[in-house]
């Protein structure tokens, strides 16, 4: 095994037990020779972790490789800590063959430490230590003198020099404690600094548990104990669009909701007030969660109405709150302010709600919070949390070269941070729509009567982060308000709602019963009225405006034989887009249409025997019927699920933002449908 590979290995080991690291924190490294391709000769090497990367899935091309005398000879011409961020740019010229990742700020302290292998993690136990009033003390105490206590000092060369001169003050030493902020540890082989590590952690988190008092966050706080799970639940998702609305007021976020009984039992203490308040101190903590969250000031049995109407009243506070810690500290240098608003927003009795640019990132500030739980629980019972004072916060999270991090971010997708919803979509038309809204950057919601279909289609596009299966009868009221509520929790709210869920029975008028006229307008008309309905009640309390897209059809125009019952709830479903068009303008809320013809690849419909009733009504076989719809065309071309899935695409994207009230004819040109 080479040195990469052994240190790959370790390090996704370490990053996959989330007692050792968080996502995408900390990083490790290994020192060793390879054979120079120019000279012929051994030259001394460093792979260390690079900017960015996540332990638990770290590959090679995550790493970045730098020549080791280049790098110490750094020491030399290094400015002081001053100007000791000039030294990032350096090392790129320090940097070995091609490619590979960008060295992370920690570099330096990998290639200084005078050891083979380095591991700095961020493990809950030992911020915990780190973060405690007497994190200096309890270090000696639980550690001896094999773990060295080093004082809050913001990442960089100056920590790296800090560190490597501790590691040769203290030969003993097995790694260090690093005040405010995580751990590190060394050894001469990897199985050693790997052993080293996890004997720090394990060895904080012993010690807590055992010493630990019995109420870290101080007594329980009467009215604020978890709800029953189906009551919070419905709590948690009456509030959501509210919350994400507070979330976005800057720029749109995607939300998640957690419920875990970390967050419900901090909530329903006495002391969580005072510590939310205190904020995170890890740098990859609030980074990502901010510097503080905002917090409902109510108890669990507060009404939703009593709910919504704080934290509205709470958001203009923490909004006035931020502004004022960046007014405190900024300069004339500092990067503008990136926002105002709350990326973790925590509801006693229901659970915590986090934000961010897409699902993962808001998955993980939630993440983040519960470790920042940890750290406090686990410094309160020993001492008390002392987070990093503000100042120092502000210098990391609105530091030049986070700013520059940001910057090298790709340019985000055209539906980036919109969550779409669409029935009907495990197969056919909808199945394409979701896929394609996916691809541009939407997290969707896969809505179907059959379950494990939506499921798979959830799981094809792309999993839980980009998209979730959900059952739902569109023609149940019941149903369709469980469907958004399941939405909101999974994504934290909705902003693209796609009408597609339909069926359709050919018969002519004598043989189309009242059952199969109640069925087909249940379902489509009924049912757009339902989902349009509880779509808007979201979209209007978000404020962030939204679409509506009803998938009509060619029909709701054109009057064809043995159709009274498709083509009557069609024409339904393209008066309600006008209707609502002119009655949800006024909240930024777009409705429009599109008019389909002639759909038969992968389509549910002709699936279920509409094809083989149209196929016989226009005297074809069922297996050319998609050629006979576009003979009879303008543009003689088949129309594809995928074609109603670009135009659902084009009416909700960047380019048509001042279109409502319009139905898109995709059907290759039928005169007979011609829009008058």
């Amino acid at each position: 095994m080479t040195t990469a590979e052994d240190l790959i290995a370790r390090s996704n080991r370490l990053g996959a037990d989330p007692k050792n690291t968080n996502y995408a924190g900390g990083n490790t490294s290994a020192k060793g020779t390879a054979t120079d391709p120019v000279t012929g000769q051994d030259v001394e090497l460093l792979w260390v972790k690079g900017s960015g990367g996540d332990l638990g899935t770290l590959k090679e091309s995550g790493l970045a490789v730098l020549r080791l005398d280049r790098m110490r000879a750094l020491v030399d011409v290094y400015p002081g800590v001053e100007r000791e961020d000039e030294m990032v740019a350096a090392f790129d010229y320090c940097l070995h063959g091609k490619g590979g990742a960008a060295p992370s700020i920690d570099t330096a302290m990998h290639g200084l430490v005078d050891a083979a292998h380095v591991d700095h993690l961020h493990p809950d136990s030992g911020i915990a230590i780190a973060t405690a009033a007497d994190g200096e003390n309890l270090t000696k105490e639980i550690f001896g003198d094999q773990v060295v206590w080093v004082p809050w000092r913001r990442p960089g060369f100056q920590l790296g020099l800090d560190i490597a001169e501790i590691k040769a003050k203290n030969p003993q030493a097995v790694g260090c404690v690093l005040g405010g902020h995580g751990i590190t540890a060394w050894g001469d082989t990897s199985e050693e600094a790997e052993k080293n590590s996890l004997w720090i952690i394990d060895t904080a988190a012993a010690y807590i548990e055992e010493h630990s008092k019995a109420e870290p966050f101080g007594p329980a706080l009467e009215g604020y104990a978890a709800l029953p799970e189906e009551e919070r639940r419905t709590k948690a998702a009456a509030l959501a669009p509210t919350i994400r609305g507070i979330a976005s007021a800057d720029q749109p976020m995607v939300g998640h909701f957690n419920d875990s009984d970390v967050v419900l039992d901090f909530l329903a203490h006495e002391a969580h007030a005072r510590l939310a308040e205190l904020g995170t101190s890890c740098p990859d903590h609030f980074l990502r969660t901010k510097v503080k969250p905002l917090v409902l000031d109510l108890p669990a049995n507060a009404t939703v109405e009593e709910s919504i109407a704080r934290l509205k009243e709470l958001a203009v506070s923490y909004r006035e709150d931020y502004q004022g810690y960046y007014d405190r500290h900024a300069d004339q240098d500092s990067p503008a302010i990136r926002g105002k608003d709350p990326l973790i927003v925590l509801v006693p009795g229901v659970g915590m709600f986090s934000f961010g640019k897409n699902k993962q990132t808001a998955r993980v500030a939630g993440e983040f919070y519960v470790n920042a739980i940890n750290v406090m629980r686990g410094a309160e019972g020993l001492s008390t949390y002392a987070p990093i004072d503000e100042s120092e916060k502000f210098r990391i999270e609105y530091w030049a070269l986070e700013e520059a991090k940001l910057q090298r971010m790709p340019a985000p997708k055209p539906l980036a941070t919109r969550v779409a919803l669409v029935t009907g979509a495990a197969s056919g038309i909808g199945k394409a729509t979701a896929k394609r809204l996916a691809a541009e950057g939407a997290c969707v919601v896969i809505a179907d009567l059959d379950l494990a279909k939506a499921q798979a289609a959830a799981e094809e596009i792309g999993g839980p982060d980009v998209a979730v299966g959900l059952a739902a009868d569109v023609s149940d009221a019941a149903a369709v308000q469980a469907m958004f509520d399941a939405a909101v929790l999974a994504f934290g709210g909705v902003d693209l709602v796609v009408n597609n869920a339909g069926l359709s029975l050919s018969k002519s008028l004598l043989e189309t019963t009242e059952r199969d006229w109640d069925l087909q307008h249940d379902v489509m008309a009924k049912g757009s009225f339902l989902v349009s309905k509880a779509a808007a009640k979201v979209l209007i309390e978000q404020e962030m405006g939204g679409d509506i897209v009803y998938i009509s059809s060619k029909n709701s125009l054109f009057a064809g034989p043995n159709n009274v019952a498709y083509g009557a709830a069609k024409a339904d479903q393209a008066h309600q887009v006008r209707l609502l068009a002119a009655e949800l303008g006024e909240h930024g809320i777009k409705v429009n249409g599109i008019n389909p013809d002639g759909v038969v690849q992968g389509s549910g419909i002709f699936a279920g025997g509409w094809g083989a009733k149209r196929a016989e009504v226009y005297g074809v076989k069922e297996e050319e019927l998609g050629k006979f719809y576009a003979q009879r065309t303008l543009l003689k071309r088949e129309v594809l699920p995928e074609n109603i899935a670009n135009a659902v695409f084009v009416l909700c994207g960047p380019d048509l933002t001042h279109t409502t009230g319009l139905h898109v004819p995709v059907d290759a040109g039928v005169a007979a449908a011609f829009l008058r």
